[in-house]
């Protein structure tokens, strides 16, 4: 038995959430329902003209872990912060939410990097703008990898955004390594169309190389530049395990000959922050539980939808208790 029945790596970013109005999104230039970077002027801008807001800790991978979380499975979170005051709220959040933080806050010094933020602006039909300064998120490295943590889990979780910085993309490749060389099994979240653009060699690599691979319909397309029944058809050949999901469509699940369709229940959405991540969270939870295809992906689209029915990025309901409603467990 591993310590870890799923570990992530990923940015440590923490979310503040607020809502408004698509006339604010324009008066202050954000582009409505993407995640776009920006810089830490910009990053304090934006703050600064939030109004009432949450703040919660968050980043996609850690939010898929919280969810795990929240079903009770043993989790940790490779990741990085600063010794500021955002760093050490989000490793306490981690912690009492039971997953493990295995790296302490880096402590401060002059002209280092703050602690990695969103602000995000939920405007009433629910779709989020969020606008992420990397902070020293953005410096994770190999060295923060421990073996201990890598090594000792059953299913590893990696985020693509890692991708976009060397010392991440290094990070990631020892995770990996750790957890297969250690007889786990390792997969990836695409992250997003434009980050499939900017690293499409690493990830068809990645692809053949890792146990699953979860995108939703752009990503696939952007991976194989075609359309989603091409792109779905090169990656069945391609990967071991291939999750696609698509907005108000089935959930599409294809490991080797077997391919299943799962149904998804339209619900209008409070904010459509951490859809992805949560139907993550219960995808996961059934592959690392053994749990058949289609109940894998039924349990994903549970999740899914409890988290888009209220304000955030982590479930507030308890989902385990949704998947005994279900008869899934």
């Amino acid at each position: 038995m591993k310590k870890y029945q799923v570990v992530g790596i990923g940015n440590a970013i923490v979310d503040v959430i607020s809502r408004c109005d698509d006339a604010f999104l324009s008066k202050m230039g954000i582009e409505k329902g993407i995640m776009q970077l920006v810089e830490q002027d910009r990053g304090e801008h934006l703050y600064d003209h939030m109004a009432d807001h949450l703040k919660i800790p968050g980043g996609s991978v850690a939010n898929t872990l919280a969810g795990l979380g929240n079903l009770g499975l043993s989790t940790a979170f490779i990741g990085r912060v600063r010794a500021d005051a955002l760093g050490r709220f989000y490793a306490e959040e981690m912690a009492k939410g039971g997953t493990d933080f295995p790296n302490a806050p880096v402590a401060m010094g002059a002209g280092d990097l703050p602690t990695s933020r969103s602000m995000i602006f939920v405007t009433p039909d629910g779709e989020r703008s969020m606008n992420t300064y990397l902070g020293i998120s953005s410096e994770l490295g190999p060295d923060d990898v421990s073996d201990d943590v890598a090594g000792q889990a059953e299913v590893l979780f990696l985020e693509g955004y890692l991708y976009d910085k060397p010392k991440g993309k290094e990070a990631f490749e020892a995770a990996a390594r750790a957890c297969r060389t250690a007889g786990g099994r390792a997969g990836i979240a695409l992250s997003d169309p434009f980050c499939v653009d900017r690293h499409r060699n690493d990830f068809r690599r990645l692809v053949k190389e890792l146990d699953y691979v979860i995108g939703n319909q752009h990503e696939w397309e952007s991976l194989y530049q075609t359309d989603l029944g091409s792109a779905l058809e090169q990656a069945a050949q391609d990967a071991g395990l291939v999750v696609c999901t698509r907005s108000g469509h089935d959930v599409v699940l294809v490991r080797g000959d077997e391919q299943v369709t799962v149904p998804v229940t339209e619900i209008t959405p409070v904010d459509a922050t951490g859809a992805g991540d949560q139907f993550a969270a219960g995808f996961l939870y059934g592959y690392a539980t053994g749990a058949p295809l289609d109940v894998a992906g039924r349990m994903g689209c549970i999740t899914a939808a409890e988290v888009i029915s209220h304000i955030g990025a982590r479930p507030e309901a308890d989902t385990k208790a949704l998947f005994k409603k279900a008869g899934l467990i």
